[in-house]
């Protein structure tokens, strides 16, 4: 299976996770917990498969700076959580500097 393909989906399971962990609060909330455990578990399966056909370095690069995009935009969106213009300049900066992580070791 294509390695980013796999990433793809543990990015959108781990930022899910994320996303629940919130809503858990503490975890004393059985279905967001339910959803903790089962997206932080599908995503650290799907990470590693990909890191069997991808260097840590660009995976993890690319895992982190997603996820934190992800997070930051699903908590703007569920959670009414504010998004300022130096968060969106953050954002272009870890964009910028996953894409160069990724050139800088042959990954397109």
């Amino acid at each position: 299976m294509n390695p980013f393909l796999l990433l793809g989906l543990a990015i959108g399971a781990e930022v899910t996770a994320t996303l629940a962990l919130k809503a858990a609060d503490g975890l004393t909330r059985p279905i967001p917990t339910l959803i903790v455990a089962l997206g932080y578990g599908t995503a650290l399966w799907l990470m590693s498969t990909s890191m069997d056909m991808l260097p840590i370095g660009v995976v993890y690069a690319i895992w982190s700076g997603i996820g934190m995009i992800g997070a930051a935009i699903g908590g703007a969106w569920l959670y009414g959580e504010s998004v300022s213009p130096t968060m969106l300049v953050g954002i272009a900066v870890i964009t910028v500097g996953v894409t160069i992580l990724a050139a800088g070791q042959g990954q397109h």
